[in-house]
């Protein structure tokens, strides 16, 4: 595995991932990964040697995240669908499988929503619909929280929220790690793009027209706050598209069990690379 770390015009963080160690001449079919909400680009260290045996794999860190700075304007959707793209240009891909979990999974959606021809896939990964008035005030009320009190405020009931309770039972050193990322968040720029995560939900819904690629739609079944109904509300307005539901798994799906995770995520950017071979063959 040969790694390219970089940095776009705007300095947003990223790396290349190529299993044949050539940038240039890396085959196969590009994977762009959109990390979460006060996470980074290693979130996604489980999936990246599977992907890479299939083509590229494209890390960042979003505004405010990570090693890349600020926003540079009040954060939105299309401000971080505008870095994807850019992200994805600086190495040179003009279409990408857009694969983005929670907040990356919304952000994928915009991608896909305003510049559908550089989006070969989608693959939308524990990532939120229409809520209820129930469920905006309660994420609502903890972006008020980490307004007031800084990301901390509300990291220990997300680690609840992200992972079962065996998991962050025997595997403490990656629970540390996860609330090291969250705790390292600016305590002035996490809560405006935590607000992104809320508000950006209705500019999602029904979208006209309806997205287009081809498509995968996972969670887990105890991934509460990005619950399997809203999996199956964004399932239903994309034709075509795959509904997967992991069994006993909750947010962080990838990190507690990537085999089962990849498996399906692979697969489905297998059959996306098979059907543009054979559009390609005639």
């Amino acid at each position: 595995m040969a790694i390219w770390e970089s940095r776009t015009s705007d300095g947003t963080a990223c790396c290349l991932h190529a299993q044949n160690g050539k940038r240039g001449g890396a085959s196969g079919l590009p994977v762009l990964l959109i990390h979460g909400l006060g996470l980074n680009q290693h979130m996604w260290a489980a999936q990246i040697d599977a992907l890479a045996l299939h083509g590229p794999v494209v890390t960042y860190d979003l505004y405010g995240h990570g090693e890349t700075p600020p926003p540079p304007e009040k954060p939105c959707l299309r401000l971080f669908a505008d870095q994807a793209i850019s992200v994805a240009a600086h190495f040179g891909f003009e279409s990408v499988v857009v694969a983005g979990f929670s907040l990356g999974g919304m952000i994928a959606r915009r991608i896909a929503m305003d510049a559908p021809g550089k989006v070969a896939g989608l693959a939308v990964l524990h990532s939120a619909h229409a809520r209820t008035k129930t469920e905006h005030e309660a994420i609502q009320k903890r972006v008020y929280q980490a307004a007031k009190e800084g990301p901390g405020a509300t990291v220990d009931a997300a680690i609840e929220r992200w992972f079962t309770a065996e998991f962050r039972a025997s595997t403490p050193q990656i629970i540390d790690q996860v609330r090291q990322w969250v705790m390292a968040n600016d305590r002035n720029i996490y809560p405006p793009i935590y607000q992104v995560l809320v508000d950006g939900v209705d500019e999602l819904v029904a979208p006209m027209p309806p997205i287009a690629a081809p498509t995968l739609v996972m969670t887990g079944d105890e991934d509460y706050g990005n619950h399997p109904g809203m999996s199956a509300a964004i399932s239903d307005e994309i034709k075509g598209s795959v509904l997967v539901v992991l069994e006993g798994l909750r947010h962080m799906a990838m990190m507690e069990n990537p085999e089962k995770f990849n498996y399906h995520l692979v697969n489905f950017i297998s059959a996306v690379a098979e059907d543009e071979r054979k559009t390609e063959n005639g």
